[in-house]
């Protein structure tokens, strides 16, 4: 077995590398902005101030302004968030498959949980069986959900900020910025949940229990629900309400659907709990942390001027290092919040395949975790989450805030 010093080396080795890929990646949208930024200074009238004009802004933008409902910019803005997504999940694919691997209980990773040690021994682990691959396990089902899933999450998300808050800065309050994340993060994933059932039971998946994708879809779409136990009859109860409330209860579970479609939408009713605080705190945050980042005692050193085409409502750009702090923030602050109805979720979505099949409801999947493990079961991975969320969080939005900078929007 690898010292643990070897590991720590390789794992340095890996992570210098990566470092190094992502400074060129951001010294290179960086120098996009900064080529744009030239352009301003050379058509900058002499003796104009760029921080008295924008000190000198009035509550309510006047000038050019970009029509958010346009098919033009949706489509934009669409193509910003999908890449953004799908570069942010790539970035954090390993830690994603051990995440659901601890979160989901899976019995030959059980043992490494509670330790960091834990996590880089079963990273090991899964590349000594499964390779390279095998850390991205279900990562091309995570790419086919994330794109559309981040595409119409920021389209959602502009669209509704149009909507409750508009460009006048006087409605820039914080439950409006919560109000208009929470309903874009609803919006998305309505629209790609089964796509995040389908990638969960992929990462879930073993070597020594591999599945095909249509074998993963046939077995979800054919899983049913655990019956529950039928009351006790009274003696008392005469034979025709005993009739009749067994015709009901027929009746009942007859238009109720107990397997088929609805079974991709396992949890839903979970994620949606869960999405309402993370995606209202994920934005309230961002944005929060962006204008303290814009205040005039310190823009100097956090901010890029404005390109020539920015829009006329649009702030100044953060610098890298602002605009990565600022996602991996709001991604800490949000994984917080809601992390406990993510575990349950998760539960649920696996629920079929370990036991008997049978899939299980969110109270039961509550009280099945809480008896496991007590209240610490609802933040197993939580560390693992901290170290996945926030670059994922920073990520994701620098690179929104740089494509819809190259995309005029």
């Amino acid at each position: 077995m690898p010292s643990a010093a070897s590991n720590h080396a390789s794992m340095s080795e890996f992570t210098s590398r990566g470092e190094g890929n992502a400074n060129t990646i951001v010294g290179k949208m960086d120098g996009v902005v900064r080529k744009a930024n030239h352009v301003v200074a050379s058509t900058t009238t002499q003796g104009a101030s760029p921080d008295a004009a924008d000190d000198e802004l009035p509550v309510t933008v006047k000038g050019k302004q970009p029509d958010k409902h346009s098919m033009d910019y949706v489509i934009r803005s669409g193509i910003a968030g999908g890449i953004a997504g799908c570069a942010a999940k790539t970035t954090v694919a390993p830690l994603d498959r051990v995440k659901i691997l601890f979160q989901t209980s899976n019995p030959q990773f059980a043992k490494y949980q509670g330790s960091w040690a834990g996590v880089a021994i079963a990273m090991r682990d899964i590349y000594s069986h499964d390779g390279v691959l095998g850390l991205f396990r279900g990562h091309s089902a995570t790419l086919l959900k994330i794109y559309p899933y981040a595409a119409i999450k920021f389209v959602a998300y502009e669209q509704y900020r149009a909507f409750i808050i508009g460009s006048n800065r006087q409605n820039e309050t914080w439950i409006r910025r919560f109000a208009s994340g929470a309903a874009a993060g609803v919006t998305s994933v309505f629209f790609t949940y089964p796509l995040e059932i389908i990638r969960v039971r992929l990462a879930f998946e073993t070597k020594h229990r591999s599945s095909s994708l249509t074998d993963i879809c046939k077995k979800i779409y054919y899983e049913y629900p655990l019956r529950k136990p039928r009351p006790i009859a009274v003696e008392s109860t005469s034979g025709v309400t005993k009739a009749v409330a067994e015709t009901a209860t027929a009746a009942v579970q007859a238009v109720a659907p107990r397997s088929g479609l609805v079974n991709f939408y396992r949890g839903f009713s979970t994620t949606l709990m869960g999405m309402v605080p993370y995606a209202g705190v994920s934005f309230l945050t961002h944005d929060t942390m962006g204008d303290l980042f814009r205040l005039r005692s310190i823009r100097e050193y956090t901010t890029l001027p404005k390109p020539p085409s920015a829009p006329a409502d649009k702030p100044a750009p953060l610098r890298a290092w602002a605009e990565l702090t600022s996602g991996g923030i709001s991604g800490a602050v949000s994984q917080t919040v809601a992390y406990p109805l993510e575990v349950i979720r998760r539960r649920m979505q696996v629920s079929g395949a370990v036991g008997d099949g049978h899939r299980l409801r969110i109270g039961e999947t509550a009280s099945m975790i809480f008896r496991e493990r007590g209240v610490p079961g609802f933040f197993v991975g939580l560390s693992i989450g901290y170290v996945k969320v926030m670059p994922l969080a920073a990520v994701s939005f620098y690179t929104y805030e740089r494509l819809k900078t190259l995309f005029n929007i």
